[in-house]
């Protein structure tokens, strides 16, 4: 009997990492100018160990199940119908919401591209936001409808294209940081840092999301669980390595007492550049960072809708036929397609909504998933580490998570302005 060939590790990181980099990215200097760089980077380093760990302990539950089992199976199992219906509606609404938000945004870029392109000096094109949606959507679904090799042949193709673009678009500003702008030597402005920690937490939380990618990754490794694992930390360490340099080219350019006006405006990229542009030539940079930003969000949703993808046809039970799969693409897909279409400048909202519900499946139910896992299988192939110090503490991330989103909203805690 041949034995089946594993995917090579690169391909599966990708996946991780395109799902992980995205609109987050963009937000981070903005959410995390309160704490300033050093804070940031502690920030960051504490999100990423916590979220690459909560994804282990997803890898450790579902290796206990047959292949093609999702959150649906595992949590009904484990933790009971409770938990499953929590759990359940977190994350369809996140997934559903962030391939909205993904959509109204690609959508839009995908309008702006096609009209450049095709216009010229004697006729102007100008197609819709409604046909750039449609063509954004059906073309990357068509991906995740072939299968997840597909996904994740494209995805490394648009992480290349990120990270040239990255580099493009910061080898100016890392060629002009400027150390007492990193370290707010410059004594302008806001000089408390400690007050905006907790605040800083929920961007950075969306920032390192891929939870919905394991069970297809178990999938796609033939349930091979150190292979797995290896691909969740080199894909979430790819992103913590580009979330730094991002953080030292904009924070180490633009003094802390600048942000104000790109704080107003939600930490929009184009008010950053805007304030930038004060300190450095930024033209090229808008250029560049458009193409980054269409690569983020094409990948991200690549990575997003095939975990919704196999979470759908988890819970509807449909097979991996082609008619299958097509319904699944269409239970998908279609949904969040109609409300892009009804609802096209939603975003930033959308984000935002995303990261409460974030918080329950990637950091509070996985943890759960992994003491009940432990519990039931005592004896098991793959087990994350720390035992149940470690599983504490990723319930403490959760719970403080939550504390910040809610408190922010409710403003009980200091709320940086610039």
């Amino acid at each position: 009997m041949k034995q089946q060939k594993s995917p090579s590790l690169l391909g599966g990181a990708m996946i991780i990492a395109g799902t992980a980099i995205g609109a987050g990215m963009l937000a981070n200097p903005t959410s995390t100018a309160g704490v300033w760089f050093i804070g940031s980077i502690l920030v960051l380093v504490y999100t990423w160990f916590c979220m690459m760990t909560s994804g282990l302990m997803i890898l450790e539950a579902n290796l206990h199940y047959p292949t093609g089992s999702s959150f649906d199976t595992i949590v009904k199992d484990l933790l009971g119908n409770g938990w499953n219906v929590i759990n359940g509606v977190s994350v369809a609404f996140v997934l559903y919401i962030l391939t909205y938000a993904y959509i109204t945004s690609g959508g839009g870029i995908t309008q702006n591209l096609l009209n450049q392109l095709l216009s010229s000096f004697e006729s102007a094109v100008e197609i819709g936001r409604t046909f750039g949606s449609l063509i954004f959507c059906i073309v990357l679904a068509a991906f995740v409808w072939l299968s997840t090799k597909a996904v994740d042949r494209f995805t490394t193709v648009l992480i290349g294209g990120m990270v040239i673009a990255f580099f493009l678009s910061t080898a100016g500003l890392l060629g002009s940081v400027k150390a007492e702008v990193l370290f707010n030597t410059l004594a302008q402005g806001e000089q408390q840092y400690l007050p905006y920690l907790l605040t800083a937490l929920p961007v950075c939380l969306v920032s390192f999301g891929f939870h919905g990618n394991v069970p297809s990754l178990v999938k796609y490794y033939h349930r091979d669980g150190n292979r797995v694992m290896k691909v969740i930390f080199i894909g979430t360490g790819l992103a913590l390595i580009i979330y730094i340099l991002w953080q030292f080219a904009i924070q180490g350019n633009l003094p802390r007492a600048e942000f104000a006006p790109v704080i107003e405006k939600g930490g929009d990229v184009s008010a950053l550049l805007e304030a930038l542009h004060k300190y450095i030539e930024t033209d090229y940079i808008a250029v560049v960072l458009n193409f980054f930003a269409y690569m983020a969000i094409a990948s991200s949703f690549l990575g997003v809708t095939l975990g919704l993808f196999d979470y759908i046809a988890d819970l509807c039970k449909f097979d991996d036929s082609v008619m299958g799969r097509t319904k699944t693409t269409l239970v998908t897909f279609l949904p969040p397609l109609l409300l892009s279409l009804q609802f096209p400048y939603g975003f930033v909202i959308a984000i935002g909504y995303a990261g409460l519900a974030a918080t329950i499946w990637a950091a509070i139910v996985p943890a759960l998933l992994a003491k009940a896992s432990r519990k039931k299988f005592p004896n098991t192939t793959y087990k994350v580490y720390g035992g149940n110090l470690m599983i504490g503490f990723i319930i403490l991330f959760g719970v403080l998570n939550i504390v910040a989103q809610v408190g922010a909203n409710l403003g009980w805690f200091a709320s940086f302005n610039g």
